[in-house]
């Protein structure tokens, strides 16, 4: 039987004025600067970008704490596990099964439907290490929820973290992508440069065109 899709915690952190204080303040003396703003709709997926250190999942909640943002997360089973897995998800994760068998992009997108605010934060590199394509889950998601995508990154070289553009995804996954690629290579930089992921869809082998 196929283990039911995990949703969001209802007792996940919800930051307040105080929280937002001590992240700014913290955030601050180790010498980071958060940018941009909340976007004026009420549910959207924010990208993680680029996500190459384990440091980078403090920088944005660090960000998510100062914007004052019931941020969730959508992370693999394994980060869920004893003894962690109840500060995860009230941090905000929700675990997510990775074998074909389980259509998690449509369970994420009834379960947006759901509710009427949520807002999303995926990694779309999906791993630390280097690949020649980024993971189109969040992109589907978006498409199927109609809701748009927040380009939101950490860049180690600035020391600076924040909330791009907002733009809904039309349809056509190339031009989209195309759009995200031109916004990252200008405003982003991961902590280890050669573990940042390539921003196009993944090329199907011969076998499969």
């Amino acid at each position: 039987m196929k283990r039911r899709f995990h949703r969001p915690s209802r007792f996940a952190l919800r930051p307040g004025r105080v929280a937002s204080w001590v992240a700014l303040r913290l955030m601050s003396r180790f010498g980071w600067k958060i940018e941009g703003a909340v976007p004026d709709v009420p549910k959207w997926i924010g990208l993680g970008v680029y996500h190459t250190s384990n440091w980078d999942f403090l920088v944005m909640l660090g960000a998510a704490l100062y914007f004052r943002i019931r941020a969730y997360w959508i992370g693999k089973e394994s980060l869920f596990r004893k003894p962690f897995g109840t500060l995860m998800r009230w941090l905000g994760g929700i675990p997510i099964r990775r074998d074909k068998s389980y259509n998690a992009v449509q369970q994420v997108i009834d379960e947006i439907n759901r509710h009427e605010k949520i807002i999303i934060i995926v990694a779309p590199e999906g791993s630390r290490k280097y690949a020649d394509h980024w993971k189109t889950g969040f992109y589907y998601m978006a498409v199927g929820a109609n809701i748009p995508i927040v380009l939101s990154y950490i860049n180690y070289k600035r020391k600076a973290v924040g909330l791009g553009p907002a733009f809904y995804p039309t349809g056509d996954i190339e031009a989209d992508f195309a759009t995200m690629r031109a916004f990252y290579v200008e405003n982003a930089a991961g902590r280890f440069p050669a573990l940042q992921n390539e921003i196009k869809v993944r090329e199907k082998p011969a076998s499969e065109g």
